[in-house]
């Protein structure tokens, strides 16, 4: 028998447990063993409901019970569930998760200790959610040098640009209807100001490439400065604004990695990515293009992931997994000024003056715009030299143009 623990009962965590109790069945068959869930850990006094039997307070419990094979930590953040799994880890315990501020923060030291000790650490559901990505990255794209990951990653605010494009809502408003759907936090900051996508792209990137990556290595723009204006304008010649991390291969190993709102041309896989779902295209020097896509987050698709996770540890507990990255460094991630490409531009102007500054630009139009607003797509160029040239300009808005 294979016995599992939870950490945490929250969306996640009561998911996993449904999961698990659900489709015991056919979990089993997988496995060929009997996978059960033997403890749930929460910090709320009063246990109910169908799993009170499992419910303890003290993690030293399951810490201390050598029938405990797979610890599922799904408290999120990096204090308590930092503990608890460095403490499962030394105990001999696999740990899954889907902690995405834990993995990129302390991913390294922790699959080293899972190395050291035996024993696996999983965190599938970390980045898609649902959505099958780190699996493939390190299976079946393993032949592949990979050289760029780019990828819509936070459901939230795709459904708030894409409330903003179909419905002319404010960003206000669209935050709004988003946070009444349960699709938003009522603080969304991790969301809206790009944090969330952060730490994703930074898993991506060390998968990808190698290394370690760090959130705060990485710049970070979100979308709360995306008016109804800037997706008009998008929209006038065949592009819709999407919050994008990236991350590219560099030369000498180096990595560049940011996130950014950016234009989508209409032609592209991404800009039919709409509502809350994620979608990840990774670029390879064999396979070229391939996209993932699905819900990136969600009670039972982030739960399925997990459960993956599970089963793979269940089937060959003796097996540990070591698909991991080399350290990081204070030099890895390199600036993505050097990046080249067309830029949209909003700014107080005439186009006169927009041509003076740029040169060849493709002039902007949308109804209702003011008299004094100006709004165009440069030449492809590096962020300094657009911002250089843009010198004498007022600039309410400055997004890259996904090639």
């Amino acid at each position: 028998m294979v016995n599992v623990a939870l950490l945490g009962f929250g969306t996640v965590g009561s998911g996993v447990a449904e999961v698990l109790t659900r489709n015991g069945g056919l979990i089993d068959s997988r496995v060929d063993d009997l996978v059960r869930l033997k403890y749930i850990m929460r910090a709320r006094e009063v246990f109910d409901g169908p799993y009170q039997d499992l419910f303890v307070k003290d993690f030293s419990i399951i810490e201390q019970d050598p029938q405990v094979d797979i610890v599922v930590e799904t408290i999120g953040g990096t204090g308590a569930a930092l503990d608890y799994t460095t403490r499962a880890l030394k105990a001999g315990k696999s740990v899954v998760t889907a902690n995405k501020e834990l993995v990129a923060t302390h991913g390294y030291e922790l699959l080293q200790l899972a190395k050291e000790h035996g024993v696996s650490y999983l965190f599938e559901a970390s980045v898609g959610g649902g959505i099958p990505i780190l699996r493939p990255l390190t299976s079946c794209l393993a032949a592949n040098e990979l050289t760029q990951v780019v990828g819509i990653l936070n459901g939230t605010t795709n459904y708030i640009l894409t409330r903003m494009i179909q419905a002319g809502l404010t960003f206000e408003q669209a935050l709004k209807e988003a946070q009444d759907k349960g699709y938003a936090e009522k603080d969304p900051t991790a969301d809206v100001d790009g944090h969330d996508t952060c730490r994703k792209i930074c898993i991506l990137a060390a998968l990808a490439f190698g290394h370690h990556v760090y959130p705060d290595q990485v710049p970070t723009e979100g979308i709360r400065h995306v008016t109804l204006g800037d997706a008009a304008y998008a929209d006038s010649k065949g592009y819709k604004i999407k919050l994008l991390g990236r991350a590219i291969r560099q030369p000498e190993g180096k990595v560049c990695a940011f996130v950014a709102p950016h234009l989508v041309a209409d032609t592209a896989p991404l800009a039919g990515v709409e509502d809350v779902f994620n979608a990840i295209a990774v670029t390879g020097n064999a396979i070229g293009d391939v996209m993932f896509y699905g819900r990136g987050a969600g009670k039972l698709p982030t739960a399925s992931a997990v459960v993956a996770d599970v089963i793979d540890i269940a089937k060959d507990l003796k097996r540990a997994r070591h698909n991991g990255w080399a350290s990081g460094s204070p030099d890895l991630v390199v600036s993505d000024d050097g990046l080249t490409s067309k830029w949209y531009v909003r700014a107080q102007g005439t186009m006169d003056q927009a041509r003076l500054a740029c040169g060849e630009i493709q002039p902007l139009a949308r109804s209702g715009a003011p008299t004094s607003e100006v709004a165009f797509l440069t030449a492809p160029m590096p962020r300094p030299l657009v911002l250089d040239k843009l010198r004498g300009m007022e600039v309410a808005s400055l997004f890259r143009v996904l090639d």
